[in-house]
């Protein structure tokens, strides 16, 4: 059940007015508030919604222009008395590139979150000799593009890149891909039991794991894509936060890593 912050969220967020929206939520009692612009532009968004999670208000690099950071990687811009808006990205010019700010701000986010996770609870396929790089990779195990994604597994380790599978079924926590992905994760080969999955075979592995302790893994990396914005599969995302959406082949993404490094 979404709760009243995540339906304000909802509407914020995929309103779709020329990548903005203005959000006039009516006259602020100014003698009431006390603080300066950060109280001013909260107050302002908790009489939308008192419950509305608000994780920081700083100063956004353009002059009197208010960055919000909202719970679940949301980002939204706000003038300086909390009476307008913007759903958007900040662009700045730095050299001779176009530098976008906002999605600096949620690969670090991201990079935070990332950072939080157990490895035990991945499926990771690393390389024999050094590791150049790692990817995350949210993955569904009935997509065609996620078992095209695995046929590259080997290329990856090859070049030297550790992938580290998080669960994200699309179908979310009441679908059977769930369920297939929740016995994978307590094989005793978790490695094994996904990859006879995403070649479209049943589990060779043995299944004895603690099956609502894995039900859970999943639910939490499922959460965890939701919250980073991932609504695809496969959704890879480098170590600094970077996410990279869709397909791509084993040396498009060492390219990838390599440029940011």
């Amino acid at each position: 059940m979404f709760t009243r912050s995540a339906l304000l969220l909802t509407a914020i967020i995929t309103t779709s007015a020329g990548g903005s929206v203005a959000v006039n939520a009516e006259a602020t009692d100014k003698d009431s508030t006390v603080g300066g612009p950060e109280s001013l532009i909260a107050s302002q968004l908790k009489k939308l919604d008192t419950t509305i999670a608000i994780e920081s208000i700083t100063e956004s690099p353009m002059p009197g222009i208010y960055k919000v950071m909202l719970k679940g990687g949301f980002v939204l811009y706000s003038s300086e008395d909390g009476q307008y808006f913007i759903k958007g990205d900040l662009l700045e010019i730095r050299g001779n590139q176009l530098v976008n700010l906002t999605d600096e701000v949620k690969s670090q986010q991201n990079a935070r979150l990332l950072k939080s996770l157990n490895k035990e609870d991945m499926v990771i396929f690393s390389p024999k000799g050094e590791t150049k790089g790692v990817v995350y990779a949210f993955t569904d195990v009935d997509c065609g593009y996620c078992r095209k994604l695995h046929r590259e597994v080997a290329g990856l380790n090859a070049l030297g890149i550790e992938l580290r599978y998080l669960a994200f079924p699309r179908g979310g926590q009441q679908s059977p891909v769930h369920g297939k992905m929740t016995d994978a994760w307590c094989s005793v080969n978790r490695k094994q039991a996904l990859t006879d999955l995403k070649t479209g075979r049943p589990i060779s592995a043995k299944i004895q794991g603690d099956k609502a302790a894995c039900s859970t893994v999943i639910d939490n990396h499922y959460n965890l894509g939701i919250q980073m914005g991932i609504n695809g599969t496969p959704a890879m995302v480098l170590e600094n936060g970077q996410v990279i959406p869709g397909y791509r082949p084993a040396a498009d993404i060492a390219r990838i890593i390599e440029s940011q490094s």
